[in-house]
């Protein structure tokens, strides 16, 4: 009960300063982070957990869940078809660039072996805008540089994850049977897209029946108990409840425009207190001991996939785009390691590969350092867009639980203010 009482400490204090994240420096995101490294056993002891403790395994299976399920229902695929190019030169080239790159410096600087480097490429290749927010939540930043953001950020986190799976195998103790597990990982991500495309369409054709349907005030339910129905069948078949999440939110959108804007304010806030749940057990697990144990060719790692791997990648894969210089830098400066590299950290760390310890640290440390450099330059990057009522609160003189929207835009080529995406509510990441 102790960390419940410190996750609601922690959540009170993010709402109040809500207002002033939202203008500053600060972050809702880091807040959380910080958090649970304070009251850790690396400095108050107030909550003890290891990598290995139940806790951390359902929390961040559960918040990649509700993440990925409010992040599919923000896939468009009529507006994806019109405005398709920018985003996949991202996805198409910059991510596999920044996946190379990632592991060539963590085999040749850090000095893992080469499945394992590549396993740290994977995990920390996807993006996440939460620590962006300034950037991608405002109409008067162009919109394809926002959309650029979004859309990748939306889709890497998916790609990447059967890589993920398939090198945790790979690098395993069971990477004699490699075979086996391969076969294996590829029926679980079968039987998850098939759970994700299935379910929502069945629903879907019982809601049309004529004496079916929900009465206003539970048609957010609907899409809840889809959700919640995908997860309790994935755990039950060992399908990839990940990949089933997205695609069930993809397609549900794609069926039931109306069922996603119902259930869209509550799924984002359930999806906000997953992430922050898992964000506090996260840095419980950043103890001085970890940030010791990461070796000098580590901290030289982690500044090259922040400050050249990443921007390096995609601005090789905006050659040749109409972006202006300004759109280009700041693209390529925004893809912080976000809430997927944090899951898929802690799977590489519970899997019980070799040198799973030695990775985790560098991700970990990626991962935190990541968060402090990007959400504490949003705010002033956003300014050079002219951007200066920052979250909807002018001068302070608004009430500061103003709403700001900071999630992607509806879909390529939106005009207007995106809806939130994998921040929501008042603050900032």
């Amino acid at each position: 009960m102790v960390l419940v009482a410190v996750f609601g400490v922690a959540l009170l204090v993010a709402v109040l300063l809500s207002g002033l994240a939202a203008r500053t420096v600060l972050s809702t995101s880091l807040l959380f982070l910080v958090g649970g490294a304070i009251v850790s056993d690396g400095f108050l002891g107030l909550i003890h957990i290891t990598p290995d403790s139940e806790i951390v395994a359902v929390t961040a299976d559960l918040a990649l869940f509700a993440v990925l399920f409010t992040d599919g229902m923000h896939v468009h695929f009529g507006k994806l078809r019109q405005n398709w190019k920018n985003p996949a030169r991202a996805l198409g080239l910059g991510m596999p660039l920044a996946f190379v790159g990632m592991a060539l410096v963590a085999y040749y600087v850090v000095g893992l072996d080469w499945t394992t480097s590549f396993l740290v490429g994977a995990v920390l290749a996807p993006t996440d805008p939460v620590f962006a927010s300034a950037i991608v939540g405002r109409k008067e930043v162009p919109s394809k540089l926002r959309q650029l953001l979004n859309v990748e950020s939306g889709i890497n986190d998916g790609l990447a994850l059967p890589v993920v799976l398939i090198l945790i195998a790979a690098a395993g103790p069971s990477s004699g049977h490699a075979e086996a597990s391969y076969s294996k990982i590829a029926l679980e991500l079968g039987l998850g897209l098939a759970f994700g495309i299935l379910l929502p369409l069945l629903v879907n054709g019982l809601v049309r029946f004529r004496h079916l349907g929900a009465e206003p005030k539970l048609q957010p339910l609907l899409p809840l108990a889809i959700g919640v129905i995908l997860y309790g069948l994935c755990h039950l078949t060992h399908a990839n409840p990940y990949l089933a999440a997205f695609s069930a939110g993809a397609v549900l959108t794609a069926v039931s425009p109306e069922a996603k804007t119902a259930f869209e304010p509550l799924g984002e806030s359930l999806a906000e207190l997953a992430k922050f749940a898992a964000l506090l057990v996260f840095g419980a697990l950043l103890t001085p001991q970890l940030f010791g144990d990461l070796s000098i060719g580590g901290y030289v790692a982690v500044v090259l996939a922040i400050v050249l791997i990443r921007p390096a990648s995609l601005l090789l894969s905006l050659i040749g785009t109409r972006f202006t210089r300004q759109e280009k830098l700041v693209a390529a400066w925004f893809g912080p390691k976000g809430f997927a590299s944090v899951v898929y950290g802690l799977l590489v760390l519970q899997a019980g590969i070799p040198q799973g310890e030695e990775a985790f640290t560098l991700i970990a440390v990626c991962i935190a350092v990541s968060i402090i450099a990007h959400s504490s330059t949003d705010v002033p990057i956003a300014r050079l867009f002219h951007v200066d009522d920052i979250a909807g609160i002018p001068n302070g003189s608004h009430d500061a639980g103003a709403e700001h929207s900071t999630g992607p835009a509806a879909g390529p080529g939106t005009q207007t203010a995106p809806a939130p995406r994998k921040e929501n509510g008042h603050a900032r990441a």
